[in-house]
Parts: structure tokens; C-alpha cells; sequence
């Protein structure tokens, strides 16, 4: 069997331990074939460990995926965040009509969603192989472990954030719930303690040792994350600490991209081909990696830019017979009008080519493409109706594209520097009376310099929610930001189109603020949560 794993550390051969897989999400996997070897090859467990996030299977796009029940195409991880975090909200919307796609898009998921239970499946087996690992090989080596305790808290990080009260465990065992609370607070020591023991906060390109692999900036990255939405999770606010690990990651040697090659910009240069080349690298803090030869995968950078592009959107205006570097255009997630009016406030987005879109924003990061299209979404199932989003391309600064025709090498820059700066901007406006201070403006400038963004004087917590999404949508974070802004479930009359189920958007219930815990994963240990 051809392995499709792109080593975080180099090994001879990658003989994983345990083909474990999960078709119930509970902690408790077994072998999917009992003649696969159980001898424990720690190399391999512990990329295994970095691979599940970036790959379905150990067997390539189209071979065996560690989720049962699922395709293995759609049980990406990425994808699986992906849809939960966007398709339900402000900026994005699907023409695909399978797999509870639609129901993301109304609003209306419940505890049967088949993509809700694949996610749900994919964090909890993941949490397993890093059990696995710190199991068997714990005392092998203090900084794998140290990564690896990461990557379970970050799991669990999601899982928490996504559905509330979760499965526990921290060996390959029946789990405990544990509350939000309880979630929390396991994840928050986990990151003080590994902290010390992770590499230093070092920016690298892929041809450096340890590119891809977790160092002290990606724990403090975390933590802020945690501590910005701790009201959130906890019914705490925990502001000062939000800003103080965002400090330490704006204060680190990770920068901002602000290089332009061959005609793309700065901010273009974070998502494509040759992202773990150019100094883009120097802002990813976690990036997933991609090669189009090496790590092959529907779940991941392909999803983004297929599902984003059709044959009539061209990312390369020197190259108009490509679209997105890649030979894929599914033609299904696309904007919503709320994303494109926050670089349009008066809705005359104009109706051009991606490529013309950027000049007509006065904003590099508007990657959206209108020609032939609607604003509007009047028509869920039609493609055209809604921008394009042409953020994500494998083509490479020189023009040229990745090593293969179907799959992307753009890596998945899960954790961008960039989210520090607005992390650190919020938070401190949050202790000011809800206004930006000095620093956290010139935060914000910064971002929107790069972008070659007009610089304001101020910024309202309003202001800051829109430039979250402005510098980060389609990354797979937005559900979070608009529940922490008050603006997701409940009876806050922030709408958007299908919200709710209904063209116009209407309100839906709060308690779709966490979501459903998928109808096989509910016993007598993890109860369903209220209002499912």
C-alpha cells in the first residue's frame, strides 16, 4: 500500500501502529484489520498524530479513510471544520444539495446531521491516536510529547467548542464527559505545561527542519484563542490573558507576509501553491501540510479551491485558460452578500473578474469574483448565484503550478499570525469600554496596511468583528467569532441570507449556538445537548 504522509520528522519507512479507526467517535478504536501490525513504530504513530489533520486515510484520496461510514473525501478534517464554521453562517453558502449540506445552510442541523457525526468522528479519533502515543511512548522524547499533548488539547479544544459537553479520556479507554468547563480548564493546563518543553518560537520554510511541527508560538496562539472566547465557554471573561499570549505571539519572530512576487499580492501569497516556499511561510504557525505527490487529499487545500471555482473563474488574469491551478471546479460553497459588503458597505460590488475585484475594494484581501454572477443567492442550488471566492489557488509565484494536476501543494495555514493581532485588538477594546486602543489600532492597521487597506483612527467592537472577517473568512473560524460577538443563535437580528431556513434570514434558537451531539455517540455517559 502506497502511504500518502508527508513526514513531520524524516523515517526510513512509515509503518504506523495500529490502523485504528473510528465508526463511533468514542475513544475506544480497534484495529480496522486485525493482521495489520500492533508493534509500536513511535516515528510513525507520531506523524500519524499531524497526518490526521491534513489526510482522510494512510491510503491516499482514493484508498482506506480512518473514519467508517463516511467518504473519505468528505471526512477531511479541514472540510469537516470547514462546513460546520462557515456554511452556517454570514459568509458562506453551498449549491450542493447531499450529505445535510443544506441543513448547515438554513440553520437547521440536528443530532442525525451525517457531516456533524463525521466531525465529531474525526477529532475524537484523532484524540485517540495521541493517546495511543503518549500511552506507549510518552519518555521517548520530551518535545514530541510535548507536540503531541498539543495536538490532543487542540482536538479537544475543537471538540469543545463545536459540541459543548464532550467524551474525555487520556488513554485508549471508554471516556468520561467532561462540561465545557471541565474541557476547559484540562486544556488550559495542558498548554501551561507543555509550554516549556516545545521548541522556541521560530518562523520556518519548508525546506528548514521542523516546518509543520507545533513550537511555543502555536501554544500561545491557542491559549489566546481559549482565553477570547473563555465568556463563551466558561461564563467568564478572561480579556487580559486574550491579549497577554496574543502579545507574545505579535512579540515573537513569526511576521506578517508583506513580500510581493510576480503580481500577487502579499495577502494572495498565503494560499497558494508555493506558500511553504516563499516568505508566506513566516507567518503560518501551524500549517497543514500539502504536496500534490506526497500528501494527497480531497479534505484539505483541494476542498477550498475546488468547491470554490468553476470553468469560468480564473485566478491568474496571465493564464485564462486555468482556473485555480489545479484541474478541479466543483462549483459549490461561494459568497454570501454579507462578506462581500464588508469590503462593499453600499452593495455596488461590480461585477468583474477576481483579479479586477481587489483594485475595485481598495482591499487586497477581496478575492471575490463577479463576472456573470448575482449578488444576491436566490437560488441556493445555482452556482452563479452568489461571488465566487477565489482565495485559495495552487498556482505559484512564478506562474506555474503545483506537481500534480488534480492536487494542490498549498499548505493549510491553520494558525496565521495575523490572527494574534486581532485577537490582541479585541481583547483590549473589550477592557476599553468596547473602543480600540492605541495599540490594538495600530494592530488592526498593520493588517489592513499589508492589504493596502485605508488606515482608520479607531475601530468599534462592530469594526473589529467585521475585519475578523475581512483578513480571515473562509478559514474555517467564523461560526466562533459570531457567537462571541453575540450575533450567531438567539434573538439578535443579525441576518443573513437563508439564515434560519428563509431567504430574507430570520433568527433561530440559541441553543444551535453548540451543536448537536451526534444520535450514536449518546448514552449513558454523554448526555444530548439542550434543545436537541
Amino acid at each position: 500500500m502506497k502511504l500518502y504522509i508527508k513526514n513531520i520528522i524524516p523515517v526510513a519507512a512509515l509503518s504506523l501502529t495500529l490502523g485504528m479507526t473510528s465508526c463511533v467517535g468514542d475513544l475506544d478504536v480497534k484495529p480496522i484489520d486485525p493482521n495489520l501490525t500492533t508493534d509500536l513504530y513511535v516515528e510513525g504513530l507520531f506523524n500519524k498524530c499531524y497526518a490526521t489533520m491534513a489526510l482522510a486515510g494512510n491510503g491516499g484520496p482514493d484508498g482506506d479513510c480512518d473514519i467508517d461510514g463516511i467518504d473519505g473525501g468528505t471526512s477531511g478534517f479541514v472540510r469537516q471544520m470547514w462546513n460546520a464554521n462557515e456554511l452556517t453562517t454570514d459568509e458562506a453558502v453551498c449549491a450542493w444539495g447531499d450529505d445535510g449540506i443544506a441543513q448547515f445552510c438554513h440553520n437547521t442541523y440536528d443530532s442525525s446531521h451525517p457531516m456533524l457525526a463525521g466531525y465529531y468522528a474525526r477529532l475524537t479519533t484523532s484524540i485517540t491516536y495521541c493517546n495511543q502515543y503518549l500511552n506507549e511512548a510518552e519518555s521517548y522524547d520530551a518535545t514530541m510529547t510535548a507536540e503531541v499533548r498539543f495536538l490532543r488539547a487542540l482536538d479537544y479544544y475543537l471538540l469543545m467548542d463545536a459540541f459543548g459537553n464532550i467524551p474525555f479520556s487520556t488513554t485508549v479507554s471508554k471516556p468520561v464527559r467532561y462540561t465545557r468547563q471541565e474541557a476547559y480548564n484540562f486544556i488550559e493546563k495542558e498548554l501551561l505545561e507543555i509550554e516549556p518543553s516545545l521548541s522556541a518560537a521560530q518562523p520556518k520554510k519548508s525546506t528548514d527542519s521542523g516546518y509543520g511541527r507545533v513550537d511555543k508560538a502555536a501554544a500561545w496562539l491557542l491559549l489566546s484563542r481559549l482565553y477570547l472566547n473563555a465568556e463563551v465557554y466558561t461564563g467568564t471573561a478572561q480579556w487580559a490573558k486574550a491579549a497577554e499570549y496574543a502579545k507574545k505571539v505579535m512579540d515573537s519572530s513569526y511576521r506578517l507576509n508583506t513580500t510581493t512576487i510576480g503580481g500577487w499580492s502579499a495577502y494572495q501569497m498565503l494560499f497558494m501553491g508555493d506558500n511553504g516556499e516563499t516568505d508566506a511561510a513566516y507567518e503560518a504557525i501551524l500549517p497543514l501540510l500539502q504536496d500534490g505527490l506526497k500528501t494527497a487529499s480531497y479534505g484539505t487545500s483541494l476542498y477550498l479551491m475546488g468547491s470554490t471555482f468553476d470553468g469560468d473563474v480564473h485566478a491568474n488574469k496571465n493564464e485564462p485558460t486555468k482556473t485555480n491551478g489545479t484541474d478541479q471546479t466543483w462549483g459549490g460553497n461561494r459568497a454570501l452578500p454579507n462578506l462581500v459588503a464588508k469590503f462593499f458597505p453600499s452593495n455596488n460590488a461590480p461585477q468583474v473578474a477576481c483579479y479586477d475585484m481587489t483594485d475595485e475594494a481598495g482591499d487586497d484581501r477581496a478575492l471575490f469574483d463577479g463576472k456573470g454572477r448575482t449578488l444576491n443567492v436566490d437560488e441556493l442550488g445555482t452556482f452563479k448565484k452568489g461571488y465566487a471566492v477565489a482565495k485559495f489557488t495552487n498556482f505559484k509565484t512564478d506562474g506555474s503550478v503545483g506537481h500534480d494536476a488534480k492536487h494542490p501543494d498549498t499548505d493549510f495555514f491553520f494558525f496565521r499570525k495575523a490572527e494574534a493581532y486581532l485577537a490582541y485588538a479585541e481583547a483590549t477594546a473589550r477592557q476599553n469600554g468596547g473602543s480600540a486602543t492605541t495599540e490594538g489600532v495600530a494592530a488592526i492597521n498593520a493588517l489592513r496596511a499589508r492589504a493596502h487597506a485605508s488606515q482608520h483612527t479607531g475601530y468599534s467592537l462592530n469594526d473589529i468583528l467585521d475585519e475578523w472577517s475581512r483578513e480571515f473568512y473562509f478559514e474555517g473560524r467564523r461560526r466562533t467569532d459570531l457567537i462571541r460577538f453575540g450575533k450567531f443563535g438567539g434573538d439578535n437580528n443579525y441576518n443573513w441570507q437563508w439564515k434560519g431556513g428563509t431567504y430574507n434570514g430570520r433568527n433561530f434558537s440559541a441553543n444551535k449556538n453548540i451543536f448537536a451531539i451526534p444520535s450514536n455517540q449518546v448514552n449513558d455517559v454523554i448526555k444530548q445537548n439542550p434543545g436537541y
